[in-house]
């Protein structure tokens, strides 16, 4: 039996809520956006990777720096985050919230 990691519940529901906008990376990845967090207090950025360091064409939290992570399951996969650190993308060095790549990407389409 395969076990299939469970994406962080606050994924799920951006996903949700940005659903057929340029705040997905499958909606914006042709603008040259790249998966990203950013903690809103530091003002630290980390791009979405895989566990062997690649850029991840979608986010995932397993690689990101430890003091970000509040909570594991007993697989060691993050479940829970600091609340001030949030998903977004980074395009050209600069971070952009998941609202603002979607307004970026209308702009485009408009």
């Amino acid at each position: 039996m395969m076990l299939v990691q469970q994406r962080p519940s606050f994924l799920v529901k951006e996903n949700q809520q940005y659903a057929g906008t340029g705040g997905l990376s499958e909606n914006n990845a042709h603008a040259r956006f790249v998966p990203a967090f950013k903690d809103s207090y530091t003002g630290q950025v980390e791009i979405s990777r895989y566990r062997d360091g690649r850029p991840a064409p979608f986010h995932l939290v397993d690689c990101l720096p430890d003091e970000w992570i509040i909570n594991r399951d007993l697989a060691s996969n993050v479940v829970e985050l600091k609340a001030t650190v949030i998903s977004g993308f980074v395009r050209l060095g600069r971070f952009f919230t998941r609202q603002e790549a979607s307004d970026f990407v209308e702009q485009l389409t408009s």
